[in-house]
């Protein structure tokens, strides 16, 4: 079963602009992401009262050249607050309303869902509470290395056309590339020109940003950081349509540039519409975040950290700034391995670190892509042996990896790679079953069975397993069990697990989704009238219900047993 979507030191080069070191434990931190493969470069820039000061370390490609504070790297969804300043720049200059309807600025063509007779504002788009879903489910990429750069304007009206809302505008935070990608779209639509050249016009041309851009020019191509995942150089993402949501590139230099405009620290007629999308609109996030017009609000031990991440197919990133100390922060790595606890740490003194471990992942790939499945499995097992170093075994990407090596016909690699899943990770049901697919492919029947079994016992809502059994003439396919539209309704509602953590549960026709804080949207699958399943993980959820009224659900995942009263 998929999830869904989803070295050594070159040289550490510290700037002539640097006057202050990082913190110790930061330094040791980067170099031991490079070293260990998470990385083959990441660049932090800092800003505050005395000026910007970088710290560079890695290389643009593995084994390459040095990055500096003018390397190019894909900033992902920080994209996001470049929009959020856009909008709020329209609003000042009186051209729309953040609580203009969306489809007040659409061709007529297009009809955008509402809600109770309720419409989707642009506000909504801009602070995720559109009720829109993250991705329109008509995305479906000819080449999933690019996976953005084919779908149109077309694609994303005829979604947005035929989508139903699952819930209320405005009721809660769910993040959306879709909403952001509109609002980019109907703001460059407004302007009269495309999304790129409105950005450049009201932000980055204003602010002297002359590294930022959508479009590669040719000094950029030359200054480019390469993006690498699980160690392999990968493809730069496109994103024509939903442009707003992710789509620039940028450097170190410039994304200071743009941080001491957001702070004040730079003179710039920017300001007030920097600091309107930085204003708090709502705190549906849970854990004590606020959104603004793009921007996030978290708190922190010194003040509160405004700030967003990106990442696309080769790349992470983070930016953030505290007012109250004056400081901002950049970190861009060109890494599928993020680094916003780097960031996190220099803006909030309490914010941990993580742990860095040896990618265990590049070293079974070299040997599966040289020799095959036997060398992978052999080097696993030296890596277990090596009790000097601590090596990472990541359950996703490694069952990421198998599926790739499955997809591309060498099964032989894959059924390595997902062994040593279920070796790593014998409580898992997912690698389980990801084994047995392997093992089928192969035509080791009895083998794969085994695993399928397996898999279902550790989670006995695994649909998958039970599916493929019963193609196997093991016992019957999984029977969903059906329960009345208004019995499902009863269950709509908000449920409180913890503090700050809650379940939103929503019904669209015969169909229970539930969304945890913070996380993506999952369907609920009845197993009775009050229990049910998920096939995303390892978990099931039932109903208690007193005298014909919902009062509350409990969650029970890994082992654990989490009741939570019903608050909305």
């Amino acid at each position: 079963m998929k999830h869904l979507f989803t070295i050594l030191i070159a040289l550490v080069a510290l700037s002539s602009f640097a006057q202050k070191a990082l913190p110790a434990e930061v330094i040791k931190s980067i170099e031991s992401r490079i070293a260990n493969g998470y990385s083959p470069s990441i660049a932090i820039g800092i800003i505050d009262k005395d000026g910007p000061q970088y710290y560079l370390f890695g290389s643009k490609t593995a084994g390459g050249q040095p990055v500096n504070e003018h390397t190019i790297y894909e900033i992902g969804s920080i994209s996001k607050t470049f929009t959020g300043i856009l909008l709020a720049q329209a609003v000042l200059e009186e051209k729309v309303k953040t609580d203009d309807p969306a489809q007040k600025h659409l061709p007529s063509t297009v009809k955008l869902p509402t809600k109770d007779d309720k419409q989707i504002t642009l506000g909504h788009l801009s602070d995720h509470t559109s009720a829109l879903a993250r991705m329109p489910t008509n995305f479906n990429p000819k080449d999933p290395a690019n996976p953005y750069a084919d779908y149109t304007v077309d694609q994303m009206y005829a979604f947005l056309n035929g989508y139903t809302l699952p819930r209320e505008i405005g009721s809660k935070y769910e993040y959306s590339n879709l909403a952001q990608g509109l609002l980019g779209h109907i703001l460059a639509l407004k302007a009269g020109t495309s999304y790129e050249a409105l950005m450049l016009s009201k932000i980055a041309n204003p602010l002297g940003m002359k590294e930022t851009k959508i479009t590669f020019d040719e000094k950029m191509k030359q200054n480019l950081a390469m993006g690498y995942s699980q160690g392999v150089q990968v493809s730069n993402w496109d994103i024509p349509t939903l442009a707003g949501a992710g789509a620039i590139r940028s450097s170190v230099h410039d994304m200071l540039i743009y941080l001491q405009a957001n702070m004040g620290l730079k003179k710039s007629k920017l300001l007030p519409a920097m600091q309107l999308s930085q204003q708090a609109r709502h705190d549906k996030v849970g854990g004590g975040t606020r959104v603004g017009l793009g921007w996030h609000i978290s708190k922190g031990a010194e003040g509160d950290v405004i700030w967003h991440n990106g990442g696309t197919g080769g790349y992470r990133t983070f930016v953030g700034f505290v007012k109250e100390t004056g400081k901002g922060v950049v970190v861009l790595t060109n890494s599928s391995k993020g680094a916003d606890d780097l960031g996190m740490h220099l803006l909030n003194s309490t914010a941990k670190l993580i742990e860095v471990k040896k990618a265990a992942l590049i070293d079974i790939k070299k040997a599966a892509d040289a020799q095959g499945g036997d060398a992978a499995w052999k080097v696993y097992e030296e890596l277990k042996k090596d009790q000097v170093n601590k090596y990472e075994f990541n359950e996703d990407e490694i069952n990421t990896l198998g599926y790739t090596y499955l997809q591309g016909g060498n099964t032989k690699a894959a059924l390595a790679l997902f062994k040593i899943n279920v070796t790593e990770y014998p409580k898992s049901a997912n690698a389980y079953d990801s084994y047995g697919e392997a093992l089928m492919n192969d035509g080791q029947k009895e083998a794969a069975i085994e695993n399928y079994k397996k898999s279902l016992e550790l989670n006995p809502g695994n649909t998958n397993a039970t599916d493929m059994l019963a193609k196997m003439g093991v016992g019957e396919g999984v029977k969903i069990f059906p329960v009345e539209e208004s019995v499902l309704e009863s269950y709509v509602g908000v449920y409180e697990l913890a503090p700050n953590f809650t379940i939103t549960i929503t019904r669209i026709g015969n169909k229970l989704f539930g969304q945890a804080t913070g996380q993506g949207q999952f369907e609920l699958f009845p197993k009775s009238e009050t229990e049910f399943f998920l096939k995303v993980v390892e978990a099931r959820v039932t109903f208690s219900v007193k005298e014909g009224k919902v009062e509350s659900m409990t969650l029970f995942q890994g082992g654990q047993v989490l009741p939570g009263k019903r608050i909305k």
